[in-house]
């Protein structure tokens, strides 16, 4: 294998919980055997988000990630790119402007082999609006800056207990069963399969794919959609080596005993997917962006600037996402 660059992590919106819990991640990066990463933001905002916290983190500015290595036993190494003051709780134009900038640095230093992964923290999309921001969210960004359609940047929620990919994300319950199409199931789930052989070491993933009404629609009493949408799906996957199947009833599914079955679960809309993974590994659970030419990971949590500064966000999550971006990396890095 060979030698990994560092991962990047993105200070995410400076007013929110990013900053601190980056530093709080490399405070336990030993204990929790993190391979090493540098913040890209405002070495200013890391160093005052973790003294609000009340832990010691020596943090220091670095220039190229080459200087990561040798820094990161005794220090946070930081791409400082703004020497913003810190304002817990008070998000405002420039720190939307410092997370935009470091998400698009970050980036880039992934696209040309400079950092290995990236790992973005927590952003306001509103403020980023604000300042020209012209997508939906991270995934979409980073879809767009690597060539990649919306519609080929898969979102996988993944934590200790379960994998889950939602079909269809953001948008209205209401308007789900018009926007499933077979070829949307076939082409999300097979991209699924695509990235947990390549990134999680499964050789033969195995796919169990929800329906979308209760029953899986009961041969049709309860919904159409999932004989004449889901199961062609499931079929069109089979007929390409994939192990999946399904519709199977959404209710059944998760259970632990359902769960040793598949390797992923592919749901047919956000809260299918998300409470299940939610309620089993609230504190562990990835967001994973599958279908990139490079590895994305997120902590599955917001700004959270109602308790920012308080010392009281959870590093948990921050934690996971550096170590399963570690993880793919080093798998990926395999001859």
């Amino acid at each position: 294998m060979t030698a990994l660059a560092p991962l990047a992590l993105t200070i995410g919106d400076p007013a929110g919980v990013g900053p601190e819990l980056a530093a709080a991640a490399w405070a336990l990066s030993d204990a929790e055997a993190l391979l090493p990463f540098f913040v890209v933001g405002s070495a200013r905002v890391v160093e005052e988000a973790a003294r609000r916290r009340g832990i010691t983190v020596p943090v220091c500015a670095v220039k190229t990630t080459d200087e990561v290595a040798d820094r990161f036993a005794d220090a946070l190494p930081v791409l400082d790119l703004d020497d913003l003051p810190y304002t817990p709780g008070q998000p405002d134009d420039a720190g939307a402007l410092l997370a935009l900038n470091a998400l698009a640095t970050a980036t880039g230093l992934v696209r040309s082999g400079a950092a290995s992964a990236l790992v973005t923290g927590p952003i306001a999309k509103s403020r980023l609006a604000r300042v020209g921001f012209d997508f939906p969210g991270q995934t979409e960004f980073v879809a767009d800056v690597c060539g990649i359609t919306p519609e080929h940047a898969v979102m996988m929620l993944a934590g200790p207990s379960l994998r889950v990919v939602p079909i269809t994300v953001h948008v209205s319950l209401r308007s789900v069963p018009d926007l499933l199409t077979v070829e949307l199931i076939r082409s999300r789930a097979a991209i699924a399969a695509a990235a947990l052989a390549r990134d999680f070491g499964i050789a033969a993933p195995r796919l169990a794919v929800a329906g979308l009404n209760p029953h899986a629609g009961e041969d049709g009493r309860m919904g159409t959609e999932d004989g004449a949408i889901v199961a062609p799906a499931v079929a069109a996957l089979r007929e390409a080596g994939i192990d999946a199947f399904g519709p199977l009833p959404p209710d059944t599914m998760f259970h632990a005993e359902a769960r040793e079955r598949y390797d992923a679960a592919i749901c047919m809309y956000h809260d299918q997917a998300l409470i299940p993974m939610k309620a089993l590994d609230f504190d562990e659970g990835v967001n994973v962006t599958l279908g990139l030419p490079i590895i994305r990971t997120s902590p599955d949590h917001g700004t959270a600037f109602a308790i920012a500064g308080t010392g009281t966000a959870r590093v948990g999550p921050t934690i996971a996402a550096i170590r399963m971006a570690g993880e793919c990396a080093k798998r990926r890095a395999m001859p």
